[in-house]
């Protein structure tokens, strides 16, 4: 017995994969403008929307699409050019936490008015208010399922700020 090319199910996923790229390709040359890649955006905007405005290491690799190896990588090279910086946990000697600087907000702000034209342009002004509705109720629930680390560090009930 042959596998079915037509089934459904390589449908659903294919559309998605095709329309994730798609969005991707459009926003890669607007964050290039702004001297951003995809990661690091991405980097900046985990940070700017968590609570204190920053992220430990290893939540922040879970909500990315990088290792933790590889949150440390762009992390430190994000550090060395003032977007962000590290912060030591005072409670864990073997935690640190990536913290976003008034320089990395700067060019999140830069870059957001650009950002989301293109977002409203290529994947919200496509679908109905119902149609996005249904679309972020299901996106999480299938992130949930296959990330589930995907919203660690995002209670503020988390770890208390450290004092200041």
């Amino acid at each position: 017995m042959s596998t079915n090319l037509d089934d459904p199910r390589f449908t659903a996923y294919g559309l998605f994969a095709e329309a994730f790229t798609g969005l991707t390709n459009r926003f890669a040359a607007q964050f290039e403008e702004h001297r951003l890649s995809a990661v690091e955006f991405e980097v900046l905007m985990r940070l700017a929307r968590s609570p204190g405005h920053r992220l430990r290491m290893t939540d922040l690799a879970g909500q990315t699409s990088l290792s933790t190896s590889g949150v440390t990588r762009v992390v430190d090279r994000m550090d060395r050019d003032g977007l962000v910086r590290r912060e030591a946990c005072a409670t864990d000697r073997r935690s640190s936490y990536a913290v976003i600087t008034d320089l990395g907000r700067q060019r999140l702000d830069e870059v957001l008015p650009g950002h989301m034209e293109l977002l409203q342009q290529w994947f919200i002004g496509q679908l109905s208010p119902a149609e996005l509705d249904g679309l972020m109720a299901s996106l999480r629930r299938i992130r949930d399922a296959v990330n589930p680390c995907a919203t660690a560090g995002s209670a503020d009930s988390e770890e208390p700020a450290a004092a200041a």
